[in-house]
């Protein structure tokens, strides 16, 4: 199957957008000093953009919903690429976010808040993601609340979300994470993908005993499935990813050796390559492969740019059965370049 040829609509809803400014520093920064940037770049941002822009990308079909007025840049921004937008106007101009980035590919970021929505805002975000769900494959909620918005609000999506019947991916952090997952399994996504940090948060852990914890990790995943999450990708940086799934299986994956220069919006690419092997029906260890294939050329590539199909390379993720640190099984072989 061609990348043109994707079956099935995604529909990313981004409640937090924002201009990813990022800053390509000449050596690690040392505060109080002056520093001549070696470059510098703005791409339209906030997770639920990045994925949409890297399904995009491959010729998936997907529709964008966020707020933002027709004439805020990050609109300009969208529409020049062709994305499809599905915006509810606010007042406020979009945040920008930006990213400090030195020669080693350490990534330093400093976060605007975001401005609040009203609750009419929200009703209209939620009625402009359920119109676009109807008939759609998969639907993605995805980054950040805005302050003042209900941590539960995710949740109270998921739940509305299940007549249209798309299946739902979540990936968010701290009190939306807390909140998604404490509603029980009404509110449970088909996919959530939390990275090694947001697995801790939701286990109640320091983010280092599980990473020292292989049979702890293992435990936290699992823990998932009981509350009723069909699927976890669980993004593990350059150490790869675990998808597990609701039956039991699980499997690992190793990313292919890269040069970093940005680690922004690598996860987000990676729940796009997930996607993007899933409406093309892949079985879940070629979900996986696409997912880390994807992080891999996102993080390869400079600020929050989306790979294109021909930079992403599936053949060269090692795939195995099991958990990392357990004991050893047979590499699951390629199938194909790349899952799209």
């Amino acid at each position: 199957m061609t990348a043109r040829g994707i079956p099935g609509r995604v529909v990313t809803l981004t409640a937090n957008p924002s201009l990813d400014r990022t800053l390509e520093l000449p050596a690690p920064l040392t505060a109080g000093g002056i520093v001549r940037l070696a470059g510098s770049g703005t791409e339209p941002g906030g997770k639920g953009v990045n994925v949409a822009r890297a399904l995009a990308a491959a010729g998936g079909d997907v529709v964008s919903v966020l707020p933002a007025a027709a004439s805020d840049p990050i609109v300009s921004a969208l529409r020049a690429i062709g994305l499809e937008l599905a915006t509810v106007p606010v007042p406020t101009p979009v945040r920008t976010n930006y990213t400090l980035v030195d020669p080693a590919g350490t990534t330093t970021k400093l976060n605007e808040p975001g401005a609040p929505l009203t609750e009419a805002t929200r009703a209209a975000l939620s009625d402009a993601l359920h119109r676009h769900a109807a008939g759609a494959r998969w639907v993605v909620l995805s980054g950040s609340l805005p302050p003042g918005t209900p941590v539960g609000w995710y949740a109270d999506l998921v739940r509305s979300l299940r007549d249209t019947g798309a299946r739902i991916a979540v990936d968010t952090s701290e009190a939306p994470l807390l909140a998604l997952l404490a509603a029980g399994p009404a509110a449970a996504p088909d996919l959530l993908k939390p990275n090694a940090e947001e697995l801790a948060q939701l286990a109640g852990v320091p983010e280092g005993d599980l990473l020292g914890d292989p049979a702890a990790m293992l435990s936290a995943v699992r823990s998932l499935h009981d509350r009723g999450v069909a699927e976890v990708l669980l993004t593990l940086g350059g150490d790869g990813a675990v998808l597990a799934t609701a039956d039991g299986r699980l499997w690992s994956a190793r990313p292919p050796e890269i040069t970093v220069r940005s680690t922004v919006g690598a996860g987000d690419c990676s729940l796009a390559g997930h996607l993007l092997a899933s409406l093309a029906g892949q079985p879940p260890a070629e979900r996986l492969r696409s997912a880390v294939a994807y992080g891999a050329a996102s993080a390869s590539l400079p600020g929050s740019a989306v790979p294109a199909p021909a930079q992403v390379d599936g053949s060269a993720v090692r795939i195995t059965a099991g958990f990392p640190g357990s004991a050893p099984t047979a590499p699951v072989p390629a199938a194909g370049r790349d899952a799209r």
